[in-house]
């Protein structure tokens, strides 16, 4: 599995504090218990493991990584981008903008502990069995759930729920498409048949359904209105979790309480977080401005993903008198493919001969050393970070044999030549680049006419908008380096940036030449997802992240292959056969990546002396509001 699915349901606000680079996970133990006991019952179980060997028993009492005596209290005041106007989650793949934080006010079946590669442990729910065909997964939840209003979370919510993301949100239809049947066994059993075994992850995939409240969405409003589950709302919802909707100013900022009463805050699974009584988030259209508002003491946590402000915005007085304290976490959980992505919906980049000459323009090490300050490393595979699931050097045992199977529908250096990016950095590197792109260029049907790129055939003069977000100047900064290596190929250059929620109604229309930045997260353990990133199928799936638009017969087995793996061996050759057919298609300009996550705030905060080794900075959940920090470091602005 990847990227955790809660993801999908922070919007613009949220994936701008901390970057969408989570885990989930994949492919549970061989080892597992039976799903029948000796009597026939389903044997039960506290968690589930994708790797092996679960770390915690049945009895635990808290993950080793918090701290259980943490106080609670005080304020968290974080940053936000662009705007928001909906607070439903079921519809946020495709309808408004989804107001940063809605996730903390609901629960999952299971929650994943920061400290194993992948290990689910029971939240709503209390225990799990599935057979060891894993071709269907009973869930029951702990007779203790309960809504913020004190109703029972119960079966029929699950249920529900399910159905709700199945049927208005194109990722999550997707993601559950293999639930063909759920029964009710009992008010707080539900039963989830899938559409054939084999399929390690389905029982996972299932535990991290956000379960929402069946009669609230089924009720009226204030006014005596029907509420809809299929359209977006700024009617503040209905929770489980460990915090509430305290009030908002649409648009603008939104506030989080914590729920003193929260029927969960004994369980092991949540004992030394959600420490902090309100989380905020304000809305700011501009990166800079936000910046400027840390600076100001306006945010208490940033998380910089600017290589340039990293190197040159912090030297102001706070930063000197250690009021401001700068620190980078280790990324351990995951990799990432962060890349320019032609729309391959449009016949320009149809070829993969032009996708690779766009590669051959990009001068990757002079940007870096320019305007990145030598920070970064180029990105040569779509599990960047992960070095045991990156193809590297030729293929070999396993792999070779999976590749084999494909053989005849994969470029030819597939299996001759290891993929390495073209590399730039000197004007001799740089010219001798610029003439095997235009090599390429005249290969795929186009020529120089007037210094101008054009179709041979049509005369039709080869364009690209290079398109952004406008709420940060990186963005711009990247497209305009670009852009005139593009122009020596004679190729016709634009840049459009745009607000955020004009940039995701283009993204899910697919409206758009080349995208200037686009990442997709990779876990440690790939698997469903992969069809979401790369198939036919979500090709032409709205709200998908096929950006790409790849529709490739080979890929797609090779997904099947990474998601039908029979152990950790066979998902690793899968998973390098995959990224190798990736890479040999030239779909994308690979960009750069940083292996730690860069973060300053206000030193009025502590956290555990021992992080999780797979939480990056794990803020705020496991930190909390220390008072005499704060009151050493004077008022907030």
């Amino acid at each position: 599995m990847a990227i955790t699915r809660r993801h999908l349901l922070q919007g613009g606000a949220a994936a701008a504090l901390a970057p969408a680079l989570g885990i989930a996970t994949a492919l549970p133990a061989i080892e597992t218990a039976k799903a029948q006991g000796a009597g026939g019952e389903p044997a039960w179980r506290h968690a589930l493991s994708l790797f092996g060997d679960i770390k915690y028993p049945a009895d635990f009492k808290r993950f080793d990584y918090v701290n259980p005596d943490a106080p609670k209290g005080g304020t968290v005041r974080n940053a936000a981008f662009g705007t928001f106007d909906n607070f439903n989650v079921v519809v946020s793949g495709v309808k408004g903008a989804l107001a940063g934080g809605v996730q903390l006010i609901y629960e999952t079946l299971t929650t994943q502990s920061l400290d194993e590669a992948s290990t689910e442990y029971g939240e709503l729910a209390e225990a799990v069995s599935h057979p060891d065909d894993f071709s269907w997964v009973i869930y029951r939840l702990r007779p203790e759930a309960r809504w913020h209003d004190g109703k029972p979370v119960s079966a029929d919510d699950v249920i529900f729920s399910l159905e709700a993301f199945k049927k208005h949100h194109p990722q999550y239809s997707a993601y559950y498409r293999h639930v063909v049947k759920t029964e009710k066994f009992s008010d707080r059993e539900v039963k989830f048949t899938f559409d054939g075994p084999g399929n390690r992850e389905l029982p996972l995939i299932v535990g991290q359904l956000t379960v929402l409240p069946k009669h609230w969405w089924e009720g009226t409003d204030g006014e005596g209105r029907k509420r809809d589950i299929s359209a977006t709302t700024l009617e503040v919802p209905l929770g489980s979790g460990p915090y509430r909707l305290k009030e908002f100013v649409a648009g603008r900022s939104i506030t989080f309480e914590r729920v003193k009463d929260y029927w969960g805050r004994n369980l092991a699974v949540n004992v030394g977080r959600a420490n902090f009584d309100e989380l905020r988030y304000d809305y700011f259209r501009d990166a800079i401005v936000a910046l400027e508002a840390f600076k100001g003491d306006q945010v208490d946590f940033r998380v910089e993903n600017s290589a340039k402000n990293w190197a040159t915005a912090y030297d102001f007085p706070a930063v000197t008198d250690k009021r401001v304290l700068k620190e980078e976490f280790p990324n351990s959980r995951s990799g990432v493919m962060q890349a320019f992505v032609p729309n391959t919906r449009r016949s320009k980049f149809a070829d993969p001969r032009v996708r690779l000459a766009l590669n051959f323009a990009f001068d990757f090490e002079e940007m870096n050393k320019q305007i990145f300050f030598g920070q970064y490393t180029r990105v040569s595979s779509y599990f960047h970070g992960i070095d045991e699931l990156m193809a590297t050097g030729l293929p070999t045992g396993r792999e070779l044999e999976i590749l084999e199977s494909v053989r005849a529908e994969v470029p030819k250096e597939v299996f001759t030549t290891a993929y390495s990016n073209p590399v730039g950095g000197s004007p001799e590197a740089v010219r001798s680049n610029l003439q095997q792109a235009l090599r390429l260029m005249k290969e795929a049907g186009f020529e120089v006419r007037d210094r101008k790129l054009v179709n041979a055939t049509s005369g039709e003069p080869f364009s690209i908008e290079l398109f952004s977000r406008a709420d940060d100047p990186a963005f711009e900064r990247v497209a305009l380096f670009y852009k005139p290596s593009l122009e020596r190929l004679g190729v016709s250059v634009s840049v459009r940036s745009v607000d955020a929620i004009q940039y995701q109604n283009r993204l899910r229309n697919w409206d758009y030449d080349m995208l200037t930045i686009q990442s997709w997260g990779q876990s440690l353990s790939p698997g469903n997802e992969q069809r979401e990133h790369w198939s036919s199928k979500s090709a032409d799936q709205p709200g998908s992240d096929n950006y790409i638009g790849i529709k490739n017969p080979a890929i797609d087995k090779l997904i099947e292959r990474v998601i039908f793996a029979t152990d950790r061996q066979d998902l690793i050759a899968a998973t390098k056969a995959l990224d190798r057919v990736l890479l040999w298609n030239h779909y994308v300009v690979p960009q750069w990546t940083y292996s730690k996550q860069r973060t300053a705030r206000w030193d009025r905060f502590s956290r555990p002396a021992e992080m999780p080794k797979y939480g990056l900075s794990s803020f705020p959940d496991i930190w909390w509001y220390d008072a005499e920090k704060a009151a050493r470091i004077g008022k907030r602005s």
